[in-house]
Order: structure tokens, then C-alpha cells, then sequence
């Protein structure tokens, strides 16, 4: 078993900056990917970002050049920095741990909601 821990979400105006985190912890388990997800209201849950055990990156393209998914591999700690924020980046957004425990295994965070908004 896997859980992973969100924290950073809030209300912030546009053009604001905001830092999420999702700390995965457990027992006999090994990280190949980790990555945020959204989901708005009225939408299908959507990837944003999402860094695999090698550093290799992936992004959404509504979100290019504004946020920045990072690890501390350490700490098996995922990180989004998210910059220049707008009205419709407002969403639940949930951290999703991909793990092999040993076999391969698939977690979702509690999500978090970010608000941005004037």
C-alpha cells in the first residue's frame, strides 16, 4: 500500500504563483512515475505534468513554460511549481504515483484545489 500526500493548493489572483507537493509514503515500494492531474468542474480529470524516475518530463501543452514538475527522489516528493496562473488553470488538482509494490500499481492523491481567481 501506497499513500500519497497533497499539500499546496489555495486561492490565488491571476498571474500568481502557487507550489504543490505530494509525498508518497509506504513500505516495499519502488517509484517509476509521478504526475498531477486536474480536474475542473463540468471536465474530464486531465494530465498536466508528470516526471518519470529518470528525470524525463511530460507536460500538457495548455501549461508549457508556466509550470514545472520537479522530484526529490530521496524523499519520493513531487513537486509542481505552477507560475503566471489563469482563471482556467482552476481545478482539483491530484497527485497519481505509479509504483511497482513489487508488481505494478497505480495511486491517486485526495486532491487539492487551486482557485485563481481576482
Amino acid at each position: 500500500q501506497v499513500q500519497l500526500v497533497e499539500s499546496g493548493g489555495g486561492l490565488v489572483q491571476p498571474g500568481g504563483s502557487l507550489r504543490l507537493s505530494c509525498a508518497a509514503s509506504g513500505s516495499s515500494f519502488v517509484v517509476v512515475a509521478m504526475g498531477w492531474y486536474r480536474q475542473a468542474p463540468g471536465k474530464q480529470r486531465e494530465l498536466v505534468a508528470t516526471i518519470f524516475r529518470g528525470a524525463r518530463t511530460n507536460y500538457a501543452d495548455s501549461v508549457k513554460g508556466r509550470f514545472t514538475i520537479s522530484a526529490d527522489n530521496a524523499k519520493n516528493t513531487v513537486y509542481l511549481q505552477m507560475n503566471n496562473l489563469k482563471a482556467e488553470d482552476t481545478a482539483v488538482y491530484y497527485c497519481n504515483g505509479q509504483f511497482r509494490n513489487p508488481d505494478p500499481v497505480n495511486y491517486w492523491g485526495q486532491g487539492t484545489q487551486v482557485t485563481v481567481a481576482s
